[in-house]
């Protein structure tokens, strides 16, 4: 008998929990605790048996909550009348946090009832076991390891072989399986991982889309012992659980995210920096797309609750509307008391004098002109969004001498610049820190974890780029666009680069440039199933491209995205919205069967929208620094989708100004972080030709007779092995993968007869 997973990887995960503390509980005794009945078939015994262990939770209920008085079994009776589902699960979060309430009937008050003693850990139980089974009267689980603290189960993990091909996407289709069949195990269940013994991936219950679960990374490379220990030590499973699991509502939907390494590292970092009375600065970066928005509330929301905080205040500056409203929407879920939204300058300036403790959320603006030592706590911390473009000038100087003695923490999604520019960032943040940095999370750093996809790009024919004495002298070359932190400040530049717009929207070039993107959309983007965002130099750019386009694709393909003014063209007026109508927009291009298939922007959405399923951005207005990062940004976020078997490769940028032909001068910062995003097509090309001569002939010369029934035999033979068709399997998908990327070009002219052998030959096998 060849060693199962029992043998394998779940043993040893049992051993390694039990020596980092929790307690193992044989699987008979845990199914007697949960009242199984040994006397009926096995197949009976999970039926609608308990999913906790009853007794254990009542005794430790009445020692942390001496004047809880209902009846044995009241507290469990509650729980399962919650729904099972993300909202059932989000109320669970509530109880295991400590903030479900009892009726104190000596007293006649509330109380908060205490779950979990996260204080003294020491007086909780930890316990793990194995083969948890459920049945529901419908479908029946087992789960493999199960983590209890209190007698409730909190963390499963799911075993799998490293010799089962795709173990971990098993395992991770296992929990899938559990979430739709027994709903019922994910109410109390927060956490789960899979492993194989050589990867460990987790996530959260009700979120399994492949996106949102992530490789545990520890400094012991490759040991399950080191990530089994790691992650299931005992304060950092309690630190999950009360912190680090998030509910938040996107476009009217309830999702549930867990903070990854980087972002729980950073906010680690920040609360013990502004806790530190010798300290007062502090830069975090961490690229964009890596979830610096959850990491800023979570800081904010450790920071108030923070005992050493003492009552403070913890301002939440943002530098976008749309951002706001998100913010306010998400520190709500958190059951803030103390929330306050300054939505003028006057109301924060009296937040500040009436020294009002909680949470204030506000948009840097509302400095401008604030008055000199306005309120001298020390206690008083500010935690900015896009650090590297609100502080530059004035607006900072306001800030500091209002507040001088609070605390200032950074956040920045694009890194420190390279230009005096840049050097401001630095002085104002990072000066406490030998890097610079209190805290990193890089561009490479995310294209190795997945979270972002590197970024293709390629220019488009000569004759539509901007000359590039023109566009230098009218953008790369001007002192003032250097460092350029906003698309305000870039609209600023622009308007005075007359010869540049105009060549930008002559109306032959416009014409020419909205039927190449809409030949480039069909024949490339739309065949892979993604969507594409053109970007016009100015509003009055996008309504014409939108003319154009309509010439070349039908209507409905495209829409127009912009802020409009009263006092605009009838031009302008034509694509005017409401708001609900472009969140209408907003919400039908994020997905992927519905239309719009193109959005044409010039400001609004080139920073802070997320769409997965956007991957082409046809970008037509000179941008550069951390307007161009930002910008390009939009389309490197990954996109799986398994029932379209659609995995993103990267994103994709055909640049019709020509700013890429001067990277360094556009992108003004450490060449190893552009080298880890930026890369030009042509790379594509190179690996395309090295696999078809390198990998491609050995599986071409399988066929000598034109694939009549002799060929057929040999490829069978040849295959019958799994791991040599695994190997072409990948091989073939990668070929095929360039090819389409690369389709149509001239270049793939030699290689076409070639390539449909060898896709025959997928074909077959």
């Amino acid at each position: 008998m060849k060693p199962g997973e029992h043998k394998t990887v779940q043993a040893r995960i049992l051993g390694y929990a039990e020596a980092v503390g929790w307690t193992f509980v044989p699987r008979e005794e845990a199914e007697q605790r949960r009242g199984f009945d040994s006397d009926v078939l096995p197949a009976e015994r999970a039926k609608n048996r308990s999913l906790f262990f009853d007794d254990l939770l009542d005794a430790k209920l009445r020692e942390f909550n001496p004047r809880y008085a209902e009846a044995e079994g009241a507290l469990l009776g509650q729980f399962r009348h919650l729904h099972t589902d993300i909202y059932g699960n989000r109320e669970f979060v509530e109880h295991l946090r400590n903030r479900g309430k009892f009726f104190d009937h000596e007293e006649k008050r509330e109380r908060d009832l205490i779950l979990i003693d996260y204080d003294d850990p020491a007086r909780n139980v930890f316990e793990v076991t194995e083969e948890w089974a459920f049945h529901n009267g419908h479908y029946g689980t087992r789960e493999d390891v199960v983590f209890l603290i209190n007698g409730i189960p909190v963390l499963v993990i799911e075993c799998k072989n490293a010799n089962k091909d795709e173990a971990i996407a098993l395992g991770v289709d296992q929990i899938r399986r559990y979430h739709r069949e027994t709903p019922e195990l994910f109410v109390s269940q927060q956490l789960f991982t899979a492993t194989d013994a050589i990867g460990f991936s987790y996530g959260v219950s009700w979120n399994t889309v492949r996106r949102n679960i992530f490789n545990w990374k520890d400094e012991e490379v490759g040991k399950l012992e080191a990530k089994v220990k790691s992650f299931c030590a005992i304060p950092q499973v309690l630190a999950f659980l009360k912190d680090y699991i998030v509910f938040a509502e996107k476009d009217e939907e309830l999702n549930k995210y867990i903070l990854r390494q980087h972002q729980i590292g950073a906010v680690e970092a920040a609360v013990s920096r502004a806790l530190n009375p010798r300290r007062t600065r502090g830069l975090v970066w961490h690229t964009q797309g890596s979830g610096k928005t959850f990491t800023m509330i979570k800081a904010a929301e450790r920071l108030f609750r923070a005992p050493g905080a003492d009552k403070p205040t913890v301002l939440l500056m943002i530098d976008r509307n749309e951002l706001e409203d998100q913010m306010l929407k998400n520190l709500a879920a958190l059951g803030l008391g103390n929330l306050e939204h300054a939505s003028s300058i006057a109301r924060l300036n009296q937040l500040l004098r009436d020294d009002y403790r909680g949470i204030i959320v506000t948009m840097i603006h509302k400095f401008r002109d604030m008055p000199a030592n306005l309120n001298l706590r020390s206690n008083i911390y500010v935690l900015i969004d896009e650090a590297h473009r609100t502080t530059g000038g004035d607006l900072g100087n306001f800030l500091m001498a209002g507040l001088p003695n609070a605390t200032f923490i950074g956040f920045t999604g694009t890194p420190v610049d390279k230009t005096v520019y840049g050097k401001g960032t630095f002085k104002t943040f990072g000066c406490e820190d030998d890097q610079g940095y209190l805290h990193k999370y890089s561009i490479a750093d995310s294209i190795e974890d997945g979270t972002t996809l590197p970024l293709y790009y390629q220019l488009a024919p000569n004759e539509m780029l901007v000359p590039h004495e023109t566009l230098d002298k009218e953008f790369l070359s001007l002192a003032e666009a250097e460092g350029v932190a906003d698309i305000e400040e870039l609209n600023k530049i622009l308007e005075r680069a007359v010869n540049l717009k105009n060549f930008l929207k002559g109306k032959d070039r416009i014409q020419q440039v909205a039927q190449f993107v809409a030949e480039h959309y069909r024949e490339n983007v739309e065949p892979l199933g993604y969507k594409a965002f053109l970007v016009g130099v100015d509003r009055e750019a996008c309504a014409h491209y939108k003319h154009a386009l309509d010439q070349f694709l039908p209507p409905e393909y495209s829409e127009v995205v912009y802020t409009g003014s009263n006092n605009d063209s009838k031009l302008l007026k034509e694509f005017h919205l409401d708001p609900k109508k472009e969140r209408q927009i907003r919400k039908s291009f994020g997905k992927l069967d519905q239309q719009p298939k193109i959005l044409i922007v010039t400001e609004k959405l080139l920073t802070g929208f997320d769409a997965p399923v956007l991957y082409a951005m046809y970008l037509d207005k000179p941008m550069r620094d951390h307007t161009l990062l930002q910008a390009i940004a939009r389309v490197n976020r990954p996109y799986e989708n398994e029932a379209q078997e659609m995995v993103k490769p990267h994103g994709f940028v055909l640049d019709f100004v020509g700013i890429f032909d001067k990277l360094e001068k556009a992108l003004a910062f450490d060449s190893d972080e552009i080298n880890a995003i930026v890369k030009d097509l042509k790379l594509l090309k190179v690996l395309f030709k090295n696999k078809m001569e390198s990998k491609a002939s050995d599986y071409l010369g399988l066929i000598e007779r034109n694939f009549n029934d002799k060929d057929v035999d040999t490829l069978i033979e040849h295959f019958r092995d799994p791991e040599r068709r695994k190997e072409f399997f990948k091989e073939y998908k990668e070929i095929e993968m360039l090819y389409e990327i690369i389709s149509p070009d001239a270049f793939l002219r030699p290689f076409i007869g070639d390539y449909g052998t060898l896709s025959a030959i997928y074909q077959i096998v």
